[in-house]
């Protein structure tokens, strides 16, 4: 356990069967074998967008009537519709949870969730039982997205109504980017490998008796749940402290700290109520599995009860304050004000209710408000006052109604835009003008003259660092990016601070010279600059040497982060397990290297040909990590280091070459000898073998170690090579609309 955030350690990330479904989970296709599949029609490549190649978004976003947007969504919160009437007349919490729930998604372990791309349209999300009839909130809002059609996403509307209506009942905004792009198919993401949703019985992913953590990257408690299960751990009312455990680990991993958990959990339940009118058993499928005619509705009840008060959700009945579309501190002066007993809800789930209530403190009936119900909090609620830790922070807040404004207003925008990535994604009238340390905010670099790089290039190579040393220290720099939650990259030149230059995979004894060396020569130039110029020179050196005269296209204009705003804590997740671009792997794993490999090319936006062509060059580039499980040099099958050729693909696929398993590798390590004599040729592990032994990547594989096509490789190399470097430069894509 760690003692600064009580976080239990996941331990390895990559645990199971062995294979690619230990990196998918259980699937669309196992919870739904009936649906409709629609994968023969994204053949090749093509894309499930329908608004086409020339759509720009940020520019259609910009010309978005911002202001009569907003009107339109604060008159719909209290325009109850027959069909699903509004709880007290007002839809604002029932759109904060639909918000919520499309941002609580987001986990640091790989950046992946979140709101920013709409997913809680599509399965599985859309069926969760933590989503049920959110559904309805969705449709409730078609009518403006029809209205305002290709000017704002669905996945911005989400999160700009979850605002408006915590605005609409007096609470606290910080602000608004836009800019959330639609998807129009279901990611591909690891959800779990459970063959159960929550509310059959599931049990919670955190078993300290049995020294089982939550694995990673996970951050719910139980498959089919957006946090934690808030009737207690495994649905246990009275195990306290591992409801604060649980509460703890997961908003850690949606990084959250404690006040901000707090903040949260006390601000989302200051609006609306539970719905546990009736049994589970008395409503339909979920959305993913309804009938046809159902047109994607799920939990039914009888058609003509729809929305009639007999609604289950979570199975918990009952608001939390009396005041339930009204902003302010109710929610702690009850908890605090009465001792609750246990009780169940009519849908038979475990929540807890005051004794002996005053009338006041008792809530409006949803549906009649000349009725008083009693108020309720769930198990998780009451650890807010059962963890010391938890409690000291709701004490203060219960006392300072302005500093828990303001924690809230901040801790909701940092969930709803925590994925969106660099400030200068942001779009909009209303996004804050502060800096926030977890956008990793870079101050601007500044343009040098053609000349000025040229003769720190030529600085560089005649400094005496090596080609491999300087593409090592580029690639460290710029593969931290994933476009998962646009964190990492070589802006800012992050890879300085000792938190990631000391990661194994980056050679930390190596990479310390090279940027000393790097600094001392650059001048006016940033850090982050130079990184990328002189791993670009080391390229461009390398095809030179190999024959090749070609330019590596480098952009200026990064910007050094400062210490003061680098947030070391928040970039641990980033340190690569396994990287199978620099043949780097920690320890073994049960999931096989090189299904990590394509996912780390997943989070860096890489093709199939790009990811190959990677590998491929950055071997002969002998730009492998010497801290790979399997030592230096390893998978460099060329007896011309440091030269951009073919050679790997070449040797790879050399028919004269044997390979064998290194005995004591596990699988990991193999050894290539020449037939007939046996004379060992190469090593070689997984991520490299799997070039030649996957029919699809021999494919490509074979186009490059084609006679002829030796220049076709060096160009496709320095093609994907640039798309590295620049995949985080959104300061030179997003200028022309701000």
């Amino acid at each position: 356990m760690d003692a600064k955030t009580g976080s239990i350690s996941g331990g390895c990330p990559f645990t199971g069967n062995g294979d690619m479904r230990d990196l998918l989970g259980r699937t669309n296709r196992d919870w739904w074998p009936d649906a409709l599949q629609l994968d023969i029609l994204t053949i090749e490549g093509r894309s499930a967008d329908p608004m086409g190649e020339d759509y720009d978004y940020c520019e259609a976003f910009n010309a978005l009537d911002y202001a009569a947007i907003k009107n339109d969504i604060k008159a719909l919160m209290t325009d109850s519709q027959e069909w699903w009437p509004a709880d007290y007349g007002h839809y604002g919490p029932f759109f904060i949870r639909m918000a919520w729930h499309a941002a609580g998604t987001y986990r640091t372990g790989d950046g992946r969730g979140g709101a920013s791309s709409g997913q809680q349209r599509f399965a599985p999300l859309n069926s969760w039982p933590d989503n049920g009839n959110l559904d309805k909130a969705r449709r409730l809002l078609w009518p403006i997205k029809k209205k305002y059609g290709k000017h704002i996403s669905w996945a911005d509307l989400f999160v700009l109504t979850g605002n408006m209506a915590i605005e609409s009942m007096g609470g606290p905004v910080f602000g608004f980017g836009g800019g959330r792009k639609d998807v129009f198919e279901p990611e591909m993401v690891y959800w779990g490998t459970e063959e159960q949703w929550v509310d059959t019985g599931a049990e919670t992913r955190i078993q300290p008796d049995e020294g089982k953590a939550l694995e990673n990257p996970l951050a719910a408690i139980q498959m089919g749940l957006i946090y934690v299960n808030p009737e207690g751990p495994g649905g246990n009312p009275h195990d306290a402290e591992g409801m604060a455990r649980d509460m703890r680990e997961t908003f850690a991993r949606m990084a959250m700290n404690d006040e901000e958990t707090v903040a949260l959990t006390a601000g989302g339940h200051a609006f609306g109520k539970c719905h546990g009118a009736k049994p589970a058993d008395t409503f339909g499928k979920a959305p993913e599995g309804e009938a046809l005619h159902t047109m994607g509705f799920g939990w039914l009840t009888d058609p003509e009860e729809i929305g009639k008060g007999h609604i289950t959700t979570s199975g918990i009945e009952g608001a939390w304050t009396p005041n339930p579309t009204e902003w302010g501190n109710d929610y702690f002066r009850l908890l605090f004000k009465y001792e609750y007993e246990l009780t169940e809800s009519p849908a038979g789930a475990k929540q807890w209710t005051p004794i002996d209530p005053e009338e006041a403190d008792m809530a409006p009936d949803a549906r009649d408000p000349s009725k008083k119900v009693p108020t309720i909090m769930t198990t998780a609620d009451m650890a807010l006052k059962r963890d010391p830790e938890y409690r000291k922070i709701s004490e203060r807040f219960r006392d300072d109604q302005a500093a828990l404004d303001d924690a809230f207003a901040r801790a909701w925008f940092k969930l709803t835009h925590r994925d969106m990535g660099p400030k200068i994604r942001y779009l909009g009238p209303d996004v804050p003008s502060e800096d926030l340390i977890w956008q990793d905010p870079i101050p601007a670099g500044t343009q040098q003259s053609e000349s000025v790089v040229q003769a720190f290039a030529d600085k560089v190579l005649d400094s005496g660092l090596s080609i491999s040393s300087l593409v090592k220290a580029a690639w460290a720099s710029a593969s931290t990016y994933r476009n998962s939650d646009h964190r990492g990259g070589a802006n800012g030149a992050h890879i300085r601070f000792d938190a990631i230059k000391n990661w194994a995979v980056n050679d930390p004894e190596e990479l310390g010279p090279v940027l000393d060396k790097l600094d001392e020569l650059r001048g006016d130039i940033s850090l982050a600059d130079a990184i990328v110029i002189a791993g670009s020179a080391a390229v461009e050196k390398a095809a030179r040497d190999a024959g090749f005269d070609i330019t590596v296209p480098v952009t200026i204009g990064r910007g050094d982060a400062s210490e003061e705003h680098f947030d070391a804590e928040s970039w641990e997740p980033l340190e690569p397990f396994a990287d199978g671009f620099r043949n780097y792997l920690k320890t073994k794993a049960q999931v096989k290297t090189e299904d990590m490999l394509v996912d780390r090319a997943n989070l860096l936006g890489l093709s199939i040909p790009e990811m190959t062509v990677l590998v491929g060059g950055l071997r002969v580039l002998g730009a492998v990590s010497k801290h790979a499980e399997h030592g230096t040099s390893i998978g460099v099958l060329t007896n011309r280091p440091g030269k951009l050729t073919n050679d790997f693909f070449t040797n790879l696929l050399d028919m004269g070459t044997l390979w064998e398993v290194v005995d004591e590798s596990g699988d990991e390590e193999f050894v290539g000898r020449k037939r007939g004599d046996r004379s060992e040729l190469w090593r070689a592990t997984r991520t490299d073998l799997v070039f030649g032994s996957n029919s699809q990547l021999r494919a490509i594989a074979e186009v490059y170690a084609e006679d002829g096509n030796e220049r076709k490789f060096v160009n496709d190399f320095v093609a994907a090579w640039t798309k590295v470097m620049d995949a985080d430069r959104f300061d030179l894509t997003y200028a022309k609309y701000h």
